[in-house]
């Protein structure tokens, strides 16, 4: 062999030989990666056991991890909150419940009264000898947790409830137990409106969403009613949204539960005396289920912007699902108007019916404006993707704004806006 053979012959050898290296460090890498995420899970289950005699429920939570991960976990001590204890170390201090738990886990437990009352005998949260309608958040409060840099919850839920009892939450029923998914957040927390007791259940998969109506036996909820309006409004709805919306639960039932309203992540209450469409072609149910679709943060004074938008989508998803004619949703528009008249201003602490109608008539202002600007191009409903999860005041809804029209809208001009300080440019993220 001559020396430029051999040359060759030791090149390959060696082009092979690192070829190989870097596969088999390759499938370490990929393997290690795996190991080491597992490494960063630690898992928490919570379960849920009623006791409808004393209006309580027993909240066991269990935390099992490989090493280490969960250092503490804190949450406010609620008057409602009796019977704390745990493995590990509990203390309380400052009005505060800590718990630090052993390396490998443990369990924290507690007994938690359900009762919110919003007065005059009506509650938002309870639970009777029969029933009870709450959410996730009135039996385990909001906690804050220290943990290893990098570790992230696996969290899952089962529900421990009387003979004849069933349970529905927001989550997906089809696995036990319950699956608590959050991707936002490292920690995952159970979260939005649980029906349980003897319960009638509708389900129902409507524009690729799959819905779920709760309520108590004998409550006359009026399950097939909402259907029927879901099955008219919810592709309306699915068709404008910035992103999926896979889940939807409503629970519903009669008094003394407070006669209105009220969202929650992927889930909402409804009262079952509240009409699906109300005189003024409004609906009371799609007002919610805007606010749990499209979630806002409104900054400090401008609830408005989040109300308006529930509200101006409440006629909206009526009139584009042909369950309202056009002129019916003419009509309805300038029965907001007329009301708008009673607002002193906009930017408040909380926004009022005549606001909210005043905030409705803004929207259907400048929904005109950017449809005659852009000659269709753009509507309110492009600015939907800039608004869902930002921070939004006067400033950066007139920042969306100017992403399809090149000035500042005369709709959201100051002096269209009483009570709002300024409109100075804010930011929205793409």
């Amino acid at each position: 062999m001559n020396c430029f053979s051999a040359f060759c012959t030791s090149r390959c050898y060696l082009l092979l030989l690192a070829g190989a290296l870097l596969c088999v460090a390759c499938g370490v890498s990929d393997s290690e990666s795996a190991d080491n995420l597992k490494l960063r899970e630690y898992s928490l289950h919570y379960t849920l056991k009623p006791d409808p005699t004393t209006s309580r429920v027993r909240v066991v939570l269990r935390l099992e991890q490989p090493s280490n991960l969960l250092r503490e976990l804190s949450f406010p001590l609620d008057k409602r909150l009796s019977d704390i204890e745990g493995d590990g170390n509990v203390a309380f201090r400052d009005g505060i419940v800590h718990w630090q738990p052993s390396a490998d886990g443990g369990e924290l437990a507690w007994w938690i009264t359900v009762l919110g009352e919003r007065g005059s005998g009506a509650y938002d949260a309870l639970l009777t000898g029969d029933w009870g309608v709450f959410r996730a958040e009135d039996v385990i409060p909001r906690a804050r947790t220290r943990t290893l840099k990098g570790a992230e919850s696996r969290t899952t839920m089962t529900f421990d409830l009387p003979a004849g009892w069933t349970a529905v939450s927001e989550y997906s029923a089809v696995n036990t137990p319950v699956v608590v998914d959050r991707p936002e957040r490292r920690f995952d927390e159970p979260a939005g409106w649980i029906a349980m007791g003897r319960l009638g259940v509708r389900r129902e998969t409507l524009a690729g969403v799959r819905v779920a109506i709760a309520g108590p036996e004998g409550h006359d909820v009026r399950r097939m009613d909402m259907l029927a309006l879901l099955s008219w409004t919810l592709p309306e709805l699915v068709a404008i949204l910035p992103f999926d919306f896979p889940r939807l639960t409503i629970v519903s039932a009669s008094d003394p539960m407070w006669r209105g309203g009220l969202s929650a992540p992927a889930s909402l209450f409804i009262h079952s005396d509240r009409p699906m469409i109300s005189e003024n072609s409004t609906s009371s149910l799609l007002h919610e289920l805007m606010h749990v679709a499209m979630p806002i943060n409104n900054r400090e004074g401008y609830d408005w912007i989040a109300e308006g938008l529930a509200e101006y989508y409440s006629i909206e998803l009526l009139r584009r699902g042909m369950a309202i004619t056009e002129e019916r949703a003419v009509f309805a528009f300038e029965r907001q108007a007329e009301w708008s008249k009673e607002a002193d201003r906009l930017c408040s602490e909380s926004s009022t019916g005549p606001t909210t109608a005043l905030a409705v008539t803004l929207f259907k202002q400048l929904n005109d404006e950017m449809t005659l600007q852009t000659e269709g191009e753009a509507t309110v409903d492009s600015l939907l993707p800039l608004l869902t999860g930002n921070d939004i005041d006067a400033g950066t809804l007139s920042a969306a704004v100017g992403q399809f029209i090149d000035s500042v809208p005369d709709t959201l001009h100051i002096d269209n806006l009483p009570g709002c300080l300024s409109i100075a440019p804010g930011t929205v993220e793409n």
